[in-house]
């Protein structure tokens, strides 16, 4: 069995949400599986860029964070934040 080595829960949420890959880039979607405070489960259908700028909105979530890509497995991304939210 493997151990969960989140410092955070994560909670479920499954809600569409958008990244860009920097300034002058359109937004791009994707889908958050679940959430913590110290990262995210994304699924893509594109791939996603090893740094990007996550936004969430809705149920009482309004962030914007930085992203970095710590796994990959075909669309689905497990993201670390690297900045305080936004």
């Amino acid at each position: 069995m493997f151990k969960d080595r989140r410092k955070t829960q994560r909670r479920v949420i499954n809600r569409v949400a958008q990244y860009q890959c920097g300034l002058g880039s359109l937004p791009r979607t994707c889908m958050v599986i679940d959430i913590s405070d110290g990262g995210a489960r994304l699924y893509a259908e594109t791939e996603l860029p090893d740094t990007f700028t996550l936004a969430v909105t809705g149920d009482g979530i309004d962030t914007r964070r930085e992203c970095r890509v710590v796994w990959r497995l075909g669309g689905e991304y497990g993201v670390a934040f690297t900045g305080q939210p936004r």
